[in-house]
């Protein structure tokens, strides 16, 4: 198969290509020897050995045969279907979409109506799915060592105040890690409901980025677990954590932060025993390697693609419950 990807970004540059050179290197047969080609609008963005760069949709597409070709949605999600419409228009069937698959509810149904429409085959961008951190979490929750779970925190930091000030393309900090976190939450208990829902501006020297600051999401699950999931794009430091309260002990996991290295961290504790393991974790790319064979095999892909408008189902009503203004009663 051939790779198209939409979008030079940080998600398309930072994160795909290389991705998808490593896997051309170790899996070739899985690939075809034709250079990727990408697709960006902005100027000056220079091809590199082994990638073709296109201006537009249409002069890449030509570039291309579509029935053999995966197309890698990297663009911001206010910008999500627009794109999908024309690669679908121009006869690709095979896409990669960037999370979350969709910027709200309304986005989301036309996004359903045109894969139904086009019989699209689609994979949502989630590689915390495929982590080996949360494999073993799984694992744990499934083996009932520790009794049943009653508590989720989902931790995210990291510094994101020149892309929150400059782009648009997240509406709000929900949209930015916070996917992450409640695909996780859903994998690991099950669906859920938003209970409570907050988030802040992000400010710097008078500028001001709305609804960029932090985003914190509180879901009951049907099985009665309960989750907290909270993101701070205005932290100093770097963390993504995840710790399962059980019965009897937790588990406290680590993800990698970065692509710089890839390694999570398991703190198992009970009866004062403590019990750590450091995991090579290459999350992102065992779940393109993943979505490649699926797009290979063919078969049923409606699952994933539920799951993924599961996360933005709930993400959007705790963006609607965020949004809403805190009413003062007097006594």
């Amino acid at each position: 198969m051939r790779s198209l990807v939409v979008g030079l970004g940080r998600a398309g540059a930072g994160l795909h290509l290389p991705v998808l050179a490593k896997l051309r290197s170790r899996i070739p047969g899985l690939f075809g020897d034709e250079p990727i080609v990408a697709c960006d609008a902005r100027q000056g963005v220079a091809a590199r050995p082994g990638l073709v760069v296109a201006p537009t949709i249409g002069e890449a597409a030509s570039r291309l045969d579509p029935t053999r070709t995966v197309a890698h949605v990297c663009t911001p999600p206010t910008e999500r279907f627009p794109i999908l419409s024309e690669l679908a228009e121009l006869g690709f069937r095979k896409l990669i979409v960037e999370k979350p698959l969709a910027a709200d509810i309304d986005d989301l149904a036309r996004i359903i109506r045109l894969r139904r429409k086009h019989n699209l085959h689609v994979e949502v961008v989630e590689p915390w799915l495929t982590s080996t951190l949360t494999r073993r979490l799984v694992e744990v929750i499934r083996g009932g060592r520790f009794g049943a779970p009653r508590t989720i925190e989902v931790v995210q930091r990291k510094p994101r105040f020149h892309r929150s000030l400059m782009t648009s393309g997240h509406p709000t900090a929900f949209d930015v890690e916070l996917p992450h976190g409640v695909a996780l939450a859903l994998r690991l208990a099950g669906a859920a409901r938003v209970t409570q829902a907050s988030g802040t501006d992000l400010e710097v020297n008078g500028d001001v980025g709305a609804r960029m600051g932090s985003a914190t999401v509180d879901l009951r699950h049907n099985t009665g677990i309960r989750t907290k999931i909270r993101s701070d794009l205005t932290s100093p430091v770097r963390e993504r954590r995840v710790t399962v309260e059980f019965e009897k002990g937790s588990a406290i996991g680590h993800f990698a932060v970065s692509g710089d290295d890839h390694h999570s961290q398991l703190t198992l504790r009970s009866d004062g025993r403590s019990d750590h393991v450091v995991l090579r974790d290459d999350a992102m790319t065992e779940w393109m390697y993943q979505a490649y064979h699926r797009f290979q095999v063919g078969g049923d892909h409606t699952l994933g693609f539920t799951f993924a408008a599961d996360v933005v189902q709930v993400l959007s009503v705790a963006k609607n419950i965020s949004a809403e203004p805190v009413t003062t009663y007097a006594e």
